[in-house]
């Protein structure tokens, strides 16, 4: 399994979810877990998606989703697991 550590932060505003999920839906990313709240205005979400099947290749799909997020006011970040996991390892 390839799997992706996706991580979504901003101002929360309906539509974040779906517009997430949609891109990685029309890219054949299939989500395996995934963690949202909000915390007062903000929304911060986290998934674990596994990318063997996405008919993109991983740069393209780490740029598309930071352009979802940019048009709604976001950051989202998307890493290799094992990149996400080295770079948190204390």
């Amino acid at each position: 399994m390839n799997r992706t550590v996706i991580t979504v932060v901003g101002k929360d505003t309906i539509g974040i979810i779906a517009a997430v999920c949609t891109y990685l839906a029309e890219n054949n990313v299939n989500i395996l877990d995934i963690t949202q709240t909000t915390l007062r205005d903000y929304f911060t979400m986290m998934m674990i998606v596994d990318i063997n099947n996405c008919n993109v290749p991983f740069s393209e799909l780490r740029d598309g989703l930071a352009a979802v997020g940019q048009s709604k006011g976001l950051e989202i970040k998307c890493q290799k697991e094992e990149i996400f996991n080295q770079m948190h390892r204390i």
